[in-house]
């Protein structure tokens, strides 16, 4: 089945999937999962409702129950799945898609993410070999479930004083918008605040540069200090600095570990409360296409930093498997410890923007403060191409320039990272998307600019 992805299950609704799917995916679930409750929330898409119903009928002819958390953002339901402890949790969600798209993001105990590799295929395997639907005797039922008060007050123990900030948040009519004016208050400006899962105003994935231009134009115009722009299912947040410039989200990073230094004293009891010894240096995650100027800025401040595979099924296992205190991605999601390993779009916010108020104080600008971030390094940003042969051209573009050029460092865990002296690139195939997806960094422009030619050039034969 198309829908079936690494992450989740997702796709072109009554296309890749239908709610007769649906309802055996809520049929296997508890049985998949061993358990006889399943919390489950939603998005405002118009198709949601249809599949809740679909969904919560195959759960409960399953004998299980379902606890109804109603309309959600998805760290919402990954906050409830370990908070209350729920061995099985899905949020009903296509996430930054567009609208005639929906899915299903399924966790489980502890709010660990359920990929294709520890469930997905093993559903997707049930469903191609027509597994036998047998209704049980014990009917299910399904519960209202309110998680939403715990969850802002857990959020609002990180709300900064941010009453210096002039700010706009760009809510992307999407779901953050339960949980914004409660958690920033009336003070920002807001942007597409009302949830229309329709998307009217633009889609709702802000890595694309068409969809944060009325948030860009906004800061200029209001000289605002800051812009926050989330996605639809608000897991991830991404930011425009003073004048309207949109930031790598893998920048950010960084700005998380300045948070975290602050509130960390050496010598002192951890900040994290993890049982560790405090002099020791904490872990922090990245991702594959990360900057390299954000890990030499990390490892500089004391951080020992891991790398690893792009995606929240990789990510938040990874996370609670070194036990790192947070992480992020390029794609701008970003994890937590004490978000139970998972990613919050808010959380990240609320972090982020308690270091910009503090710089903000001493008179420096965000685009002041990224400077000391990504000084020396000149990136391409991520590069789509849409080829059919994706294996074979991430081999041509390995072998061309590991015979030109001496690698100092190879990974190959998420297609290829290989660095050379004065340049890396990364090249993977999409997990959600048909797109070959390739970044590059180099200390001089010009050997960035040289250096994507030499590749549109390789990668062409493959068009």
């Amino acid at each position: 089945m198309g829908a079936f992805k690494a992450y989740d299950i997702r796709g072109i609704y009554n296309k890749d999937f239908n709610r007769n799917d649906v309802y055996a995916i809520g049929f296997f679930l508890p049985e998949l999962l061993h358990t006889d409750k399943v919390l489950v929330g939603r998005d405002a898409r118009t198709s949601s409702d249809e599949i809740f119903e679909a969904l919560t009928r195959g759960i409960i002819d399953a004998g299980a129950d379902v606890y109804d958390l109603g309309l959600a953002t998805t760290p919402l339901v990954y906050y409830a799945t370990a908070c209350f402890g729920f061995d099985a949790s899905v949020q009903i969600t296509a996430s930054h898609n567009p609208k005639e798209y929906n899915g299903l993001k399924i966790s489980k105990t502890d709010c660990l993410p359920v990929g294709y590799d520890t469930g997905l295929g093993q559903l997707e395997s049930w469903l191609i070999n027509n597994k036998e639907i047998k209704t049980s005797d014990r009917k299910g039922k399904t519960i209202p479930f309110d998680a939403k008060t715990s969850y802002v007050a857990f959020l609002k123990k990180y709300l900064p004083n941010i009453s210096s900030l002039n700010m706009a948040i760009d809510c992307s009519n999407g779901m953050v918008s339960l949980f914004a004016r409660e958690i920033f208050g009336n003070t920002p400006h807001y942007l597409f605040e009302n949830i229309d899962c329709s998307f009217p105003n633009h889609e709702p994935n802000p890595l694309e540069t068409e969809n944060t231009e009325p948030l860009r134009y906004f800061v200029k115009q209001n000289q605002c200090d800051i812009g926050l722009i989330f996605d639809g299912d608000a897991d991830r947040v991404m930011f425009v600095d003073e004048a309207g410039n949109f930031i790598s989200p893998d920048l950010m990073i960084a700005i998380a570990g300045m948070y975290f230094s602050k509130k960390m004293a050496v010598g002192s009891k951890c900040f994290a409360d993890c049982g560790c010894d405090s002099m020791q240096p904490h872990k922090a995650l990245i991702d594959i296409r990360t900057s390299k100027s954000v890990k030499n800025y990390l490892k500089k401040t004391g951080y020992q930093v891991e790398m690893w595979r792009v995606g929240r099924a990789y990510a938040a296992i990874k996370l609670r498997e070194i036990n790192g205190l947070f992480g992020g991605e390029l794609a701008g999601h970003y994890y937590f410890r004490d978000f139970y390993y998972s990613d919050s779009g808010l959380l990240a916010a609320l972090i982020l923007l308690d270091v910009i108020a503090g710089e903000k104080a001493k008179g420096n600008s965000v685009s002041k403060i990224l400077q000391n971030v990504s000084h020396g390094y000149f990136n391409s940003g991520e590069i789509n191409f849409r080829i059919g042969q994706k294996e074979q051209a991430m081999e041509a573009l390995r072998s061309h320039f590991c015979t030109l050029e001496n690698p100092v460092a190879f990974y190959d865990f998420d297609g290829y990272r290989i660095e050379f002296n004065d340049w890396w690139f990364n090249v993977r195939p999409s997990n959600t998307e048909p797109y070959l997806r390739f970044i590059a960094e180099a200390t001089d422009a010009s050997l960035l600019k040289t250096k994507i030619e030499e590749v549109k050039k390789i990668i062409q034969q493959f068009s």
